[in-house]
């Protein structure tokens, strides 16, 4: 691990967040963390061994109440969060991905990405984006594919870049946790299957994107995106109820000290909601399920500055905490 347990932070809103720790040389488990950087073992103060967060999150209705008393209760005896490691906080069954989810991000890619011949001035093309966008939206038509579990890694863990990655870029996105089986929901009620949220680092390989040998095929995310630690998660699951709008957070990343992405989630086109319930309408979303809802604009390829060895990309969204990650390159025998 590259940052210590002791540099992990408690500061998320509301009264308490949920991780996955260990102690040295232990199992991970499913922990509660209050404000005040003291953490309570929930296999401990439920009476459940081997109790997981995806287990949590399966009776979540029936377990939210027992957390909001169990954070409050001055009779137990927390341990310090500096004593522990912190993991991803769920291992999910799936993983949903949202891909040109961000109106800024967007008309940059349009206008960067001038097709041969195109001579107009910027400002037109611009605009033509913004339009595109527009239309988008009208037509409610926002784009989702699937990504691995195997993918996940810690929000303090090395990030191993592969060495056939030519391109690796770094997208910081907003994650929702599902608490409730959801299948063909609507907008009006996506939110109420919402159990709370965190923080996923979305890295792609830009090179390997598109099929170069068979481009009629479209998008190779199996390639781009699934290499193993390419979403650094967490560190925390803040419960929704302790975030007042989804649909208003700012999301930063740095790269090594400097600001590469600031935005905030009023620039996705389609919000939260919409995003869940649109990914029900095909698969049933299952409780521990990822809903990542994509990435502002401000990736390593705008920049002209991609991820190499040694980087360090810190990731916060307002209310959820911060991850820091250094990448490092895969060694080949």
């Amino acid at each position: 691990m590259f940052v210590k347990p002791e540099a992990a932070s408690a500061s998320f809103a509301g009264p308490f967040a949920l991780g996955t720790l260990s102690a040295s040389g232990g199992a991970p488990f499913p922990a509660l963390v209050r404000a005040d950087e003291q953490v309570v073992d929930l296999q401990q103060a439920l009476g459940v061994s081997g109790l997981t967060m995806r287990d949590l999150l399966e009776r979540w209705a029936d377990v939210l109440p027992r957390l909001r008393e169990l954070a409050a209760d001055p009779g137990l005896a927390p341990q310090p969060l500096s004593s522990f490691s912190v993991h991803a906080p769920v291992e999910p069954r799936q993983v949903f991905h949202s891909g040109a989810n961000y109106r800024r991000h967007v008309i940059d890619l349009h206008v960067a990405h001038r097709a041969p011949g195109d001579d107009r001035p910027e400002e037109e093309r611009r605009a033509e984006a913004a339009d595109l966008m527009d239309r988008r939206a009208a037509e409610d038509l926002p784009y989702v594919f699937i990504g691995l579990p195997s993918a996940i890694t810690g929000p303090y863990d090395d990030v191993v870049l592969p060495a056939w990655a030519e391109q690796p870029d770094w997208e910081l996105e907003l994650a929702a946790v599902i608490g409730r089986p959801a299948h063909r929901i609507s907008v009006d009620d996506a939110l109420e299957h919402v159990a709370g949220y965190t923080i996923a680092n979305d890295l792609t390989d830009r090179a390997t994107v598109f099929r170069r040998d068979m481009p009629q095929i479209g998008t190779d995310w199996l390639r781009s995106k699934n290499a193993p630690g390419f979403t650094p998660l967490g560190p925390w699951i803040v419960p929704a109820e302790s975030i007042a709008n989804p649909d208003d957070l700012r999301l930063t990343l740095k790269l090594n000290g400097d600001t590469m992405q600031d935005e905030s989630t009023k620039d996705m086109i389609f919000n939260v909601a919409r995003m869940v319930s649109y990914a029900s309408q095909s698969a049933q979303l299952l409780p521990g399920d990822l809903m990542l809802t994509g990435s502002p604009a401000g990736n390593g390829m705008h920049w002209g500055r991609l991820l190499r060895d040694g980087d360090v990309m810190e990731g916060a969204i307002t209310g959820l905490g911060a991850q820091r990650t250094r990448c490092v390159t895969e060694a080949v025998s």
